[in-house]
């Protein structure tokens, strides 16, 4: 039965069937695992992109078939991939499996922070609060600017000659 508002006096009473709708109750998400107990998520930084499966294990972190140590030879890249179980507890705990591919090294340990953050909230829905108040789950946007053409780089002029 479809009904027609007046005013927004009736939105305040339920309508004009005077029948109050009850807000919907917030359900706790489910986790998204497969069926070998893994859960999977998509990170991206510049333009880089990282496939990443996380499951229970040991703390192993393996990068295109190779491990953390030897891809990511900067102490300073593994501390940004650390990151998301370092806030949420969780250290050594999970087994990360991940392909990267494109960008830099940096923009990749970026990639697969956002991926591993994004792949332990399907995992377990609870750590989502910590992570998304550590800023780990935003995608960061910032890309480097085109060259444009009559320009030495994408902002920079050519030197100027007065003669």
């Amino acid at each position: 039965m479809a009904t027609t508002l007046t005013s927004l006096a009736d939105l305040k009473q339920g309508g004009a069937s005077g029948a109050t709708v009850a807000p919907a109750a917030a359900t706790p998400a489910e986790p998204k695992i497969d069926n070998l107990g893994r859960s999977y998520a998509t990170g991206k930084r510049k333009n880089a992109v990282a496939r990443v499966w996380i499951k229970p294990g040991k703390g192993k972190i393996t990068v295109n078939g190779r491990d953390q140590e030897v891809y990511f030879a900067r102490p300073v890249l593994r501390m940004m991939i650390d990151q998301p179980f370092l806030i949420t507890g969780r250290r050594e705990q999970f087994d990360v499996i991940c392909t990267v591919s494109g960008g830099g090294l940096s923009g990749q340990a970026g990639a697969l922070r956002h991926g591993i953050s994004k792949a332990l909230t399907y995992y377990e829905p609870g750590l989502r609060p910590p992570l998304k108040a550590a800023g780990l789950l935003t995608r960061d946007p910032r890309v480097v600017e085109r060259k444009k053409y009559g320009k030495a780089k994408a902002r920079r002029s050519f030197q100027f000659s007065k003669r």
